[in-house]
């Protein structure tokens, strides 16, 4: 058990490696109960929602969920978080971390008649993520459910709000469930799906799995001082929609082009580059590792790294600096590894 934003959070049930493998091959079961979740009412919620973030909620309705970044005015990332539209309220789910800071930030916007109400403790969410994860899931009628649709279900027999999102790069589940009913829908989800491989997944498989899919971590491969665009995360951002929080600074990045990028990097077995180890490009430095890991699933460590603009590309060889000498990277696709999930277009965040 690891602390992690506050929150006393497994590493491991029993290994990574298994329950990477697990959510690679059958299914994972993740408690992400750590997450916030703000419900988000009132006449004017949407219009508040519109101007507090960057992508365009007029691109979903009712039963959809978007992806979608909160910015300050000079267009640094204050989180990334994704959006519900429910029949009568949203719910925005944000990182665990940034839980406190957001409500503040998002109160001190809030215009008059739109409440928010931290439904964090009140409301528990899980996450079944896998190729599998759909036969397994002991609730009927999800088949049709879209990628990033949500909709209200039995699942063993527990009323829950179960949305086809998730942070693996596989398909899945999320369940939004009532604190003192998610310990019966999380046994229950295990005893059906154990036989089959569903193995209880920590933090350490969620890490490996949300990295094979190149989905971004805040505080590691984004903060205040990135930019969405920096982030590779420019799609999300829709000036077109009209005036929002970090509009002007963000048009004029676009205009002159960012200044740095994500890329991918792997390294040999037993090179692994974590947060912070600097990317040479002929001995001298280029940028650093924002996020790195050993993939048990591909066989050889990869990582996120934030360099300057050109400075590398896909195909062309770098190096990281690991104690004190330089190993040997190749700079790779994104995303590292392309699962079962729906869509490849709508990252999910969990």
């Amino acid at each position: 058990m690891v602390d992690f934003g506050g929150w006393e959070l497994p590493q491991q049930y029993t290994s990574i490696r298994d329950e990477h493998l697990a959510v690679r091959k059958v299914a994972g079961l993740f408690d992400i109960s750590h997450m916030g979740r703000f419900r988000v009412t009132g006449a004017e919620a949407f219009d508040f929602l519109q101007r507090l973030l960057t992508n365009d909620l007029s691109r979903i309705g009712p039963g959809r969920a978007q992806y979608n970044l909160m910015c300050n005015e000079q267009g640094g990332i204050l989180d990334d978080l994704v959006v519900y539209w429910g029949e009568d309220a949203f719910i925005v789910v944000v990182n665990a971390a940034n839980r406190e800071r957001d409500l503040e930030w998002m109160q001190g916007h809030v215009p008059t008649g739109v409440a928010i109400e931290d439904r964090t403790v009140e409301l528990a969410l899980i996450a079944l993520q896998g190729p599998k994860a759909e036969e397994l899931l002991p609730a009927g009628g999800l088949g049709d459910l879209p990628y990033f649709g949500f909709r209200p279900a039995k699942v063993a027999g527990v009323g829950a709000l179960v949305s086809r999102t998730g942070y693996t790069g596989e398909d899945g589940f999320e369940l939004f469930v009532d604190s003192e009913r998610v310990g019966d829908v999380w046994d229950a989800i295990l005893e059906s799906g154990t036989p089959a491989g569903v193995l209880p997944a920590g933090l350490g498989a969620r890490d490996a799995t949300r990295l094979e899919a190149a989905l971004r971590l805040y505080g590691n491969d984004m903060d205040e001082s990135v930019n969405p665009y920096e982030a590779g995360l420019g799609w999300t951002v829709k000036p077109a929609k009209g005036d929002f929080i970090g509009n002007q600074a963000l048009r004029k990045v676009k205009a002159d082009g960012p200044k740095r990028m994500l890329v991918g990097l792997q390294t040999s077995p037993g090179d692994i580059a974590r947060h912070g180890t600097a990317v040479l490009r002929r001995g001298a430095k280029v940028g650093n590792v924002t996020s790195g890991t050993h993939s048990f699933f591909l066989g050889h460590p990869i990582a996120l790294a934030m360099v300057e603009v050109a400075s590398l590309r896909v195909g062309e060889s770098a190096a990281v600096e690991l104690r004190g000498r330089e190993a040997s990277a190749e700079v790779v696709e994104l995303p590292f590894y392309r699962g079962s999930a729906r869509s490849a277009a709508a990252p999910a965040k969990s």
